[in-house]
């Protein structure tokens, strides 16, 4: 054979190898994924059909640039309460609180008006309303204006409650103040529908037909009484100068000029959450009462004071008829670079509009604001008493954070678009043409930069200085006018743009927050002196050397009172924080020792601790917050105490599903009582599943069935991964697994709990269909489910139900935009669909050694009590936010945490699904090797069915093992 022709031969063999194995590599891609394009030109006309506008265009902003025109007329239209036109849970009630007939609405329901606007227009919404006792949350209202929600924001309307001290501050018996439970003190309010999120100070502004309209209010959350509701428009505030004008100065002449009245910040009479109790200050000399060694009482406000709209008010008494300045002494030691900004109102009215805004800057010292410029304000008050109410209010930088909220949205939205083309791990050496396949995603990144930029520049002219928060929105400008002028730069710096997008995000929320501490306030005669209250350097050494020596004495690691009789007193370690112990102490100390006369003394350890200290016998009476798996553990050594023998357990445990208390089952007894039980729910983003034309599956058969959809977009599913991170540490977690296997109605253990049954031909299926969802539908493998959801990279997926805390705390962005339901099932043979879940959780135990047992019994009774959770999970959250809500195990409890009523039905329909397995000696070696054998199939591409058989064989040689060591029958 020629040499040419053999050279020839050779380059088309080489031509066609390479075919073949691109093609190969395309179809494997195709297959493994079974959800991908077939070509590259699909991927660009999938990109194409993606152009549309960016931005969303359901916001108040939108709305009123639509009826920009339009008038806001002074009519008041005041409706007619009792003429409802249409109505479910509502009521008529005579002789309520002071009024002869309001209207009553309930936890659910709606009720709905015609009114008749002889002018149309742009206008307000005032209301008058009673908080009736319930959940105490929050009140809740969707607004309706002729059939529609009118704007993102008008669905999420929040009236406050009122709330006050129980009684007055008390003192432990080591001379440190507790402060006072907070209970709800119900009276008349008036306010407007308006911003929750605070970044539009004026009320809402609703458009109104002339003629007849309809107004509904649905109830999202907790009841009210209403006596007035008013379509009115606030009007432009006077200025001080026309204020003081409209007066008779002459009248308001004061005889004392050196009177003043001083009123602490912790006296505060009333305030809109109970998280605004009295706190302490032992960091400076200046604050009053002062006291280095002991806890004192001595200011209001604090980091739990920082939400927009958050109020408190204090009352102020002048002698006489006169012209009085205002004072306040705060600090605001939290924000650098940021104002903290108060709108003050005196007598329920904001008098002028010069202190409608009242900025605190940042400084770590004390500062004494006489109210004014360069003179005192002078407020008219009449002889006796008056309230002054301060509220959170963004001023000026609700504007700012209201344009960057809309920045961030369409940031992610552009992400997500590009990542169509892309994918998640872009191909570095290819270029997407990106600037011919989006161009309008260019021109938006440049639109973008400038918008960010010009904000940029507002924001370090409002604060002064340039921190942190403004730097996030500089990254992100100059990365977007990098893009723009390189657009073959997007690629690469995909996850880069996303991680800035993010910090962005959360440089809102820390923008959005305005703490800050009160002392006190003083109301003084225009001319009186007022004290200087600056700390020199003398008082700070001395208030450092008696902090110094104090600490070789006092003990700051007990919490609370300390008893030293132990004929009378539990022992009780606590194993989670220092704010959760605090919470347990103050109850403790003014609830349950009163009612009892047994002593309590309250340890916080770590979970570590534990065992090695009830082994050398040095352990607690009883222990509380307590891992799922430990309350056998210590059972099989004898180390606990069977509770169900005791009187009074059968009540307590009817409280607990079935599925919160089997873990803690062992040979005939109950060794624990749940404090908590979280389990799973599906999270969908609204506004991506209705772009995609998908509903929400209810089984997984309709999972498989939109996944295509979900990943030609290159979004995806996300289920649980094998860890889990709890505390400081990862564990493996299997609950996907279990999701499966208990929706086939299988079960980890025989029912003797000797051994693993997983083998079990369901359970052989269950494992298949959870290892394909990774092998064959190629779900993730690992990732961060609030970021990638966040984004839309993930716009459906499974996570434990206080996710949703995380996501309305930490995702402002897309509130209004998501939600979440029970799990997809599997559907059995009559037709239904079984959506079970498995569940974990914590627990409190008395150990067997305790030398006061009925004292003990009689701590977790009132521990478990349903008052005694619901004030747990309310504190909780008053002090850590609601992104601490309380995943109590008590089922009456949790109807009376915050959850809005569509939000806890989900809840109790999943949670009526939920499963859980016993716990037995050795199974922590169920767990992981089940995770192994998940593992080999995943990355080494094992036969499910043949691993799962060999790893069951694995974990029952150990669980026999175990049995053995603690004289346990070995079953079969």
């Amino acid at each position: 054979m020629p040499a040419k022709r053999k050279k020839h031969i050779g380059l088309s063999i080489s031509i066609t190898g390479a075919i073949l194995f691109i093609a190969l590599y395309f179809i494997y891609q195709n297959i493994g994924s079974g959800m991908k394009e077939d070509n590259l030109k699909n991927t660009y006309t999938l990109a194409a059909e993606a152009k549309e506008d960016i931005g969303r265009n359901n916001t108040y902003g939108v709305y009123l640039k639509k009826f920009d025109t339009a008038k806001s007329p002074k009519d008041e239209i005041e409706i007619n309460l009792f003429e409802y036109t249409d109505s479910k849970e509502v009521e008529i009630k005579e002789n309520f609180s002071g009024e002869e007939k309001v209207l009553l609405s309930k936890e659910e329901g709606f009720v709905e008006w015609n009114v008749e606007v002889k002018e149309a227009g742009l206008y307000s919404i005032y209301i008058e309303y009673f908080p009736v006792k319930s959940k105490g949350i929050d009140i809740e209202r969707i607004v309706y204006i002729n059939g529609e929600v009118p704007f993102l924001g008008a669905d999420t309307i929040t009236l406050s409650r009122v709330w006050t001290d129980k009684g007055e501050a008390k003192v432990d018996n080591r001379g440190n103040e507790i402060k006072p439970s907070q209970i709800e003190a119900p009276r008349w309010e008036a306010d407007y529908f308006k911003d929750y999120m605070g970044y539009y100070v004026e009320p809402y502004q609703f458009y109104f037909n002339k003629g007849m309209n309809s107004i509904k209010l649905e109830v999202a959350s907790e009841p009210m009484a209403i006596r007035k509701i008013v379509l009115k428009n606030t009007g432009e505030l006077k200025s001080y100068k026309d204020y003081i004008a409209s007066f008779n100065v002459d009248s308001y002449k004061n005889s004392d000029k050196d009177y003043m009245y001083k009123v602490q910040g912790e006296d505060a009479t009333f305030r809109s959450a109970p998280t605004l109790y009295a706190i302490y200050d032992r960091s400076s000399s200046n604050t009053e009462p002062y006291s280095a060694a002991k806890i004192k009482l001595n200011m209001a406000g604090g980091e739990q004071w920082k939400v927009p709209g958050q109020w408190m008010e204090w009352e102020i008494e002048v002698p006489e008829d006169g012209m009085y300045a205002l004072s306040i002494k705060g600090r605001q030691n939290y924000n650098r670079g940021f104002v903290s900004n108060r709108k003050v109102l005196i007598d329920g009215k904001v008098p002028f509009k010069e202190i409608s805004t009242v900025p605190f800057k940042y400084s770590n010292e004390w500062n004494l604001v006489t109210l004014g410029e360069e003179e005192p304000y002078s407020f008219p008050l009449t002889k006796g008493k008056h309230i002054v109410r301060m509220e959170i209010t963004l001023g000026e930088l609700g504007e700012y954070l209201n344009t960057l909220e809309e920045s961030v949205f369409r940031l992610n939205e552009m992400y997500r678009k590009i990542l169509i083309l892309t994918g998640t791990q872009p191909d570095r050496y290819r270029d997407y043409q990106i600037e011919k396949v989006y161009p309008e995603i260019i021109s938006a990144m440049e639109r973008e930069s400038e918008i960010l930029l010009d904000l940029v520049e507002q924001l370090v002219s409002y604060s002064g200085q340039k921190g942190s928060q403004v730097a996030a929105a500089q990254t992100v400008a100059n990365q977007l006018i990098k893009f723009a002028d390189k657009p073959e730069k997007i690629p690469p710096a995909m996850e880069n743009f996303k991680t800035n997008i993010g910090s962005l995000g959360t440089s809102i929320l820390t923008m959005t927050e305005s703490p800050l501490d009160i002392d006190y306030l003083i109301v003084s005669a225009i001319d009186a002196e007022i004290p200087v209250v600056k700390e020199n350097f003398i008082d700070k050494v001395v208030h450092e050397t008696r902090s110094f020596f104090a600490s070789f004495f006092e003990d700051y690691d007990s919490i609370g009172n300390v008893y030293e009789d132990e004929e009378n007193t539990v022992e009780v370690w606590v194993l989670s924080g220092r704010d959760q112990s605090q919470i347990i102490k103050n109850m403790i100390d003014d609830t349950f020792t009163p009612e009892t006369g047994i002593g309590v003394n309250v340890k916080l350890i770590s979970q570590e601790v534990l065992l090695p200290s009830v082994v050398a016998g040095t352990g607690p009476d009883v222990a509380i917050n307590v891992p799922q798996t430990e309350p056998v553990n210590f059972a099989l050594r004898n180390a606990a105490e069977d509770l169900s023998k005791y009187e009074g357990f059968d009540e307590i445990s009817k409280n607990f599903y079935d599925s919160a208390l089997l873990p803690y089952r062992y040979n005939g007894g109950i060794y624990a009582i749940p404090e908590t039980q979280n389990y799973q729910v599906m999270f969908y983003r609204k506004d991506i599943m209705e772009e995609l034309g998908l509903e929400i599956p209810q089984t997984w058969e309709e999972v498989i069935k939109i996944l295509p959809t979900i990943q030609k977009n290159n979004m995806n599913f996300g289920i649980p991964t094998t860890e889990k991170r709890v505390g400081n540490a990862n564990t493996v977690d299997i609950s996907a697994f279990l999701v499966q296997l208990y929706q086939r109605r299988g079960t980890l253990y025989s029912e003797d709990a000797s051994k693993s049954i997983i083998d079990a031909e369901v359970g052989v299926e269950a494992f298949e269909f959870w290892t394909k969802l990774f092998t064959h539908y190629k779900l993730p493998l690992t990732y961060d489910f609030v970021n990638r959801f966040r984004t839309g990279e993930m716009p459906l997926g499974i996570a434990d139900y206080n996710t949703f805390n995380t996501l309305s705390v930490f995702a402002p962005e897309i509130r209004g935009l998501w939600s979440f339901s029970p799990l997809p099932g599997v559907t059995d043979e009559n037709g239904r669909i079984n959506r079970a879940s498995s569940s974990w959780g914590v627990n409190a135990l008395m150990l067997s050694d305790t030398k006061n047992k009925d004292a003990s019994w009689e701590f977790l009774k009132w521990w478990a009590d349903t008052d005694t959770q619901v004030r747990f999970g309310r504190e909780m959250e008053s002090i850590m936010g609601a992104s601490a809500r309380y995943a109590t195990a008590n089922t009456k409890a949790f109807e009376q945490l915050a959850w809005s009523n569509a939000n806890n039905k989900t809840l109790k329909e999943q949670w009526e699904w939920v499963e859980c397995a016993p716990e037995v000696p050795g199974g922590y070696y169920t767990s992981r090797h089940i995770v192994n054998a998940y593992r080999k199939v995943v990355y080494n591409n094992e036969d499910p069915r043949e691993t799962l058989l060999d790893y069951t064989r694995t974990i029952n040689d150990e669980l026999e093992k175990k049995r053995k060591e603690f004289g346990l029958t070995t079953g079969d």
